[in-house]
C-alpha cells in the first residue's frame, strides 16, 4: 500500500467507501492524515469504523478545517448534478480530488522520475493497460499495475526509483486528478460515452485530453476527429506527441499495415512488430492497442526486442477475446466481457468462421447493429432471456438454436465445430448481453464457460486452470 504522506497531519474528508474508497481511507490513515470518512451505505460505514477509520456524516463536520475532499470516482462531480459533498466542499473553498491524484502527488514527492504510464480512451483501455504491464514485467522490470483495471492505485507498492507504474484511468478518475503528469500518457480513442456524467461530448473529450496534455510524451490514436484535434493542440502548445493509427499511414508515429506495426519518421518507415499469429492480439482494434503499447514502452526506455518478445507472449485479458482452449482446428474464445453489441463487434470481426454463443439480459437495440458480421457466423447458440429476441434478429440470415443454458450451448457448439472441415474455426462466447439473468456478473459467466469447455473430451487448455486464471 502507498501511504499518503503528503497529507500527514492534515484533516481530510472522504466520501465513498467502496473498493477504491476504502483503500484510499486506509492509505490516508497510514500516511498520518486525520480522515473523516462517510458513505450513503451504512454497511460500508460500519465496515470502515470496524477497521479503525474515523467515520462521521460529512454534513456535520467543520468544512473550514478540511484540507481536501477525496471523492470516489463513482460519485458525481458535475453531472447530472454535483454530489452534496461537492457543494459543501466548494462552498468552503476545499479542493476535491480522487485516489489517482493522491498517487501522482506521492510519486512527485518520493520518486518523480520513476516511469509512469497512464492509459485512457473510450475503448481498449484495459487490454492496452494489461499489454503494457506484461511487456514491462516480461522484460524483468519492477512493474505495478492498477487503477480502473480493477486494482486500486493506492494498494500498489510505494513509488521508488526504477519502479514502473501502469495505470488505467477512467474519465471520472481524470476529472479528479488535476495534476496528472505521466511519463507517457495514452489516449486511444473517443466516442460518446458516460454523457450522463459529463453532460456533453465536448466536456467528456476535454476531460480525457487532460491526461495526455500533462504527459511528457502523449500517445494519441488519431482515427477519430476529437483525438486528432487533441493531438494537434498539444503539439502546437509544444508538447511531444506520438500519433498512432489502425486505419491510416502516418508521416510520424506508429500505424498498422495489416498485421504489421510500422514506425514512421518523416519519409522513413520501418516495421517494428508483426502481430500475425498472436491470437490474443487479433483484429484491427488490437492493432491500435498494440501500437499504443509499443509507443509508450519505447517512450520509457524499453527496447524493440523486449517489446516484440512481450507482444508474442501476451496471454490476453481475462474474459476479453481470451483464447482459453483448443481441440484440433477449433479455438475456444472467452469474450464474456462483451456485455452489449458494440463490445461484441471486435471479437466477431476477428475470426472468419464462428460458432457463436450469445444471449443473456439484452441491452437496448439487441444485436441489430451486428448484422454486418453475420457472414462470419456459422451458427448461433442462444441463451438466457434474450434468446427469442436474438433469434428474431438472426431470422434466416444465420442458422441458430435456442440452447437455453451455457452448458448446453458449449456442448452443441463444440460438437458442430468439430464436424466443420472448412478450416480454423472458433467457438466463441461473446454474449452481447448483461449476465444478470443467469450469472452474478460477466466474470462468473466467463469462468463458467471455461469450466464447461475444460470438461469436454480432447481439450488442450491454453490457460492455467478451469477458472480462467493464467
Amino acid at each position: 500500500m502507498i501511504p499518503v504522506t503528503t497529507l500527514e497531519g492534515k484533516k481530510v474528508a472522504l466520501f465513498g467507501l467502496g473498493g477504491s474508497g476504502f483503500a484510499t481511507a486506509r492509505a490516508l490513515k497510514l500516511g498520518g492524515a486525520e480522515v473523516t470518512a462517510w458513505d450513503d451505505n451504512p454497511d460500508s460505514v460500519t465496515k470502515a469504523a470496524a477497521e479503525g477509520i474515523h467515520t462521521a456524516d460529512l454534513r456535520s463536520i467543520d468544512w473550514s478545517a478540511q484540507s481536501i475532499l477525496v471523492l470516489s470516482p463513482g460519485v458525481p462531480l458535475t453531472h447530472p448534478k454535483p454530489h452534496w459533498t461537492v457543494d459543501l466542499a466548494r462552498a468552503a473553498g476545499v479542493d476535491i480530488v480522487g485516489d489517482v491524484e493522491l498517487f501522482v502527488r506521492e510519486r512527485r514527492a518520493h520518486a518523480p522520475d520513476c516511469p509512469f504510464i497512464a492509459i485512457t480512451g473510450t475503448n481498449g483501455k484495459s487490454t492496452t493497460t494489461a499489454l503494457i504491464a506484461h511487456i514491462l514485467k516480461s522484460s524483468g522490470r519492477d512493474t505495478q499495475l492498477g487503477g480502473n483495471i480493477g486494482t486500486a492505485v493506492l494498494t500498489l507498492e510505494p513509488p521508488k526509483d526504477g519502479r514502473f507504474y501502469v495505470v488505467e484511468c477512467s474519465s471520472y478518475q481524470i476529472d479528479l486528478a488535476p495534476t496528472l503528469n505521466p511519463s507517457a500518457g495514452i489516449l486511444l480513442n473517443l466516442t460518446p460515452d458516460h454523457l450522463d456524467r459529463h453532460g456533453t461530448m465536448q466536456h467528456y473529450a476535454d476531460i480525457k485530453e487532460r491526461l495526455v496534455a500533462g504527459s511528457d510524451v502523449a500517445v494519441i490514436g488519431v482515427d477519430d476527429s476529437h483525438c486528432e484535434m487533441i493531438a494537434d493542440r498539444i503539439e502546437r502548445a509544444g508538447g511531444k506527441v506520438t500519433r498512432i493509427s489502425r486505419r491510416h499511414a502516418l508521416a510520424y508515429g506508429i500505424y498498422a499495415d495489416g498485421t504489421k506495426l510500422i514506425q514512421a519518421s518523416g519519409g522513413a518507415t520501418k516495421p517494428i512488430a508483426d502481430l500475425d499469429g498472436i491470437q490474443t492480439l487479433r483484429g484491427g482494434h488490437n492493432a491500435q492497442n498494440a501500437a499504443a503499447a509499443v509507443a509508450a514502452c519505447l517512450a520509457v526506455g524499453v527496447s524493440e526486442e523486449e517489446i516484440r518478445a512481450g507482444l508474442v507472449s501476451f496471454p490476453g485479458l481475462k474474459h476479453r477475446m481470451q483464447p482459453v482452449a483448443r481441440r484440433g482446428s477449433v479455438v475456444f474464445v472467452n469474450d464474456s466481457k462483451a456485455t452489449n453489441a458494440d463490445a461484441a463487434a471486435p471479437a466477431l470481426s476477428s475470426y472468419d468462421r464462428i460458432y457463436w454463443i450469445a444471449g443473456g439480459l439484452a441491452k437496448a437495440g439487441g444485436i441489430t447493429s451486428l448484422t454486418g458480421f453475420f457472414p462470419h457466423i456459422a451458427k448461433a447458440y442462444l441463451i438466457g432471456e434474450a434468446a427469442a429476441e436474438f433469434a428474431a434478429t438472426l431470422g434466416e440470415a444465420v442458422p441458430y438454436e435456442i440452447s437455453g443454458t451455457l452448458e448446453r450451448a458449449v456442448a452443441h457448439a463444440a460438437a458442430d465445430a468439430e464436424e466443420d472441415d472448412s478450416g480454423p474455426v472458433a467457438v466463441m462466447l461473446s454474449p452481447a448481453c448483461a449476465s444478470f439473468d443467469q450469472y452474478k456478473n460477466f466474470e462468473v459467466r466467463g469462468d463458467a464457460f471455461v469450466s464447461h469447455v475444460a470438461a469436454l473430451d480432447g481439450i488442450t487448455m491454453l490457460i492455467g486452470s478451469a477458472t480462467g486464471d493464467k
